[in-house]
């Protein structure tokens, strides 16, 4: 059925209410906009759903959750687990709480007990909870970091991790094998409360989640030191992070905690900012602001279902607030805790280190200098979560840290997921311990730097909307595979791994091994001078993105490095 049947269908089909069709019979006479919206549907990928909300096969609104919920319960059924039960979460966003009753009738429909939060929850406090509650599965309602008119559907297994494989692509092709909207099941919310079907969990759920955090605090006798002197501003970006994170701040000691009042507070509009992204230098404009009149140490922003977490610290020498990537806030986390963990000798003999393929390669050397293991896994926090559950199963390694380089990272197992309150919390606490040694977090920056070598990394993201855009971005990947690159610019390739093919060739002698790593549409480069680039395109976006990574002999230096390379990536794939 072509796109502009299926539009008619739904049109016509009292399935679907009288405002959903009365909305689509008033663009009728707009078949750029039936086209986008029924030209495909809405792809429930690895990670879930994401898509802007609207009506259409193409877009986030009741009818694709409850279909993608229903593809769900099929799975659990056929995994004999419907008595477990599965947990909810929602964040801040349009719709969200309405996603997630829908996706918790259908699962009550269908015989499976839901768990729901009562108010809006950070994405890692999910994850802990379906663990706590025993739960099979969890959904997270939820677009992280995306613009407003986006919501999205994320999935989570046994373990508290984004599925994986084999079971994701057994998930997807049950909601895909729901093809007839009429056989969603669905009941009301009332029979299902009645029924023990529909529950809500209680805030003793956040008593526990909290104190899960408080175990991973190292040095509680040294914030108390400086609790009187250090200064600190958060934003929560109008989403999930405000009570959380000012809860675990007050009770670790922390006095001097200033919220931006603009964006305390939820708002699915968010009114103040462009993009809730803590990537974007944009959204820190508020909360740099309020830390100059406040004279702030550090500056925090969590995106809308805090699992992202950006970062500013004062620069000692110029008073200057200085932004930290996330690879730089990872590699400062790293430091600290594995410092401490070793002074106190608390670090493991079998310490594993995790990161994504294309986080910074600043991670191995730190691991080294340890004397932990650093593994690499594909981008996606649900495969550090999967190691976390290997370890465990395996008895080989113990987790110590985990990151990637969009602003996600994990300190403790508690979670599955990176968790952005955790990562506040260890930030904070680092930030007063090295107050106490005279030194902010952005000096000591330059003291990793300086220890490890000046690695820099960053990326282009080229958008490419609608079907006309998925091909170009499909036949972008084609021709770098067609055509391995030799050279980027001044540097020349060292290995190509194509890990859809499963294949590492080094481009000197021709031989081929094996990524060691699951089938995905990522193409990374080694390069010479100690640099890489990687192209992938994204999962959840209409967008290819592209990783660069240098290692300077300054930051200077390395920018320059960094800049030079962006620009031959751009060459080489015609942009």
């Amino acid at each position: 059925m072509g796109y502009m049947e299926t539009y008619k269908a739904w049109c016509a089909n009292e399935y679907f209410d009288e405002a959903t069709r009365k909305e689509l019979e008033s663009i009728a006479n707009d078949e750029k906009e039936i086209e986008d919206r029924f030209y495909k549907d809405l792809e429930f990928g690895t990670g879930g759903l994401r898509g802007v909300i609207g009506n259409g096969t193409n877009r986030m609104n009741m009818y694709t959750v409850r279909k993608a919920t229903q593809g769900l319960a099929n799975f659990i059924i056929k995994e004999n687990a419907a008595d477990r039960g599965v947990a909810i979460a929602y964040d801040s966003r349009r719709m969200s709480p309405e996603f997630a009753d829908e996706a918790a009738l259908c699962l009550a429909a269908n015989g499976i007990k839901a768990y729901v939060f009562s108010t809006l929850r950070p994405t890692p406090e999910l994850s802990f909870a379906l663990r706590e509650l025993g739960c099979i599965a969890g959904i997270v309602v939820t677009a992280s970091h995306n613009p407003p008119e986006y919501n999205g559907y994320k999935v989570y297994w046994e373990d508290g991790a984004q599925v994986t494989a084999p079971k994701d692509v057994q998930i997807i092709n049950e909601v895909n094998a729901v093809t007839d909207y009429n056989e969603v099941k669905t009941m009301d919310i009332d029979e299902a409360r009645a029924c023990g079907l529909y529950n809500v969990i209680g805030f003793d759920m956040d008593d526990k989640y909290i104190a899960a955090l408080k175990k991973q605090c190292i040095n509680g006798d040294v914030i108390k030191q400086v609790a009187d002197d250090i200064k600190i501003v958060y934003t929560p970006f109008n989403g999930t992070g405000n009570v959380p994170v000012r809860r675990i701040l007050k009770e670790l000691g922390f006095k001097h905690v200033y919220v931006v009042p603009e964006q305390e507070k939820p708002d699915p509009n968010f009114t103040t900012l462009d993009y809730p992204n803590p990537e974007d230098p944009k959204a820190f404009e508020y909360a740099l602001k309020l830390a100059k009149e406040k004279d702030a140490d550090i500056v925090l922003a969590t995106d809308p279902d805090a699992d992202r977490l950006g970062i500013y610290a004062k620069d000692s020498k110029t008073g200057e607030y200085m932004p930290f990537t996330g690879n730089m806030s990872g590699m400062l986390i790293a430091e600290y805790l594995l410092s401490q963990r070793k002074e106190k000798g608390t670090l493991h003999d079998n310490g594993a280190f995790v990161k994504t393929i294309v986080s910074t390669n600043m991670a191995d050397a730190i691991a080294a200098e340890y004397n932990i293991k650093l593994i690499e896994v594909l981008t996606g926090f649900k495969f550090i979560g999967e190691q976390i559950k290997l370890f465990e199963q395996q008895g080989t390694y113990e987790y110590e840290f985990g990151f990637e380089e969009s602003y996600g990272c994990l300190v403790g197992t508690h979670a599955r997921d990176k968790d952005a309150i955790v990562a506040v919390m260890s930030l904070c606490e680092a930030a007063a311990y090295y107050k106490s040694k005279g030194i902010t977090l952005w000096d000591q920056m330059i003291n990793i730097f300086d220890k490890y070598g000046y690695y820099k990394e960053g990326q282009v993201a080229i958008t490419m909307k609608g079907a006309e855009g998925a091909a170009k971005i499909a036949q972008m990947m084609d021709d770098l595979r067609a055509d391995t690159p030799k050279k980027f610019g001044a540097w020349d390739v060292l290995e190509a791994r194509d890990y859809k093919k499963d294949e590492c060739v080094n481009m000197t002698t021709g031989e081929k091994t094996s990524t060691g790593l699951p089938s995905s549409n990522v193409l990374y480069y080694a390069l010479s001078d100690n640099a890489w680039c990687c192209a992938r395109p994204s999962g959840t976006e209409p967008k290819i993105k592209f990783y660069v990574g240098v290692k300077g002999t300054s930051l200077s230096d390395a920018e320059e490095k960094l800049e030079a390379l962006r620009a031959a990536v751009m060459e080489v794939v015609g942009q």
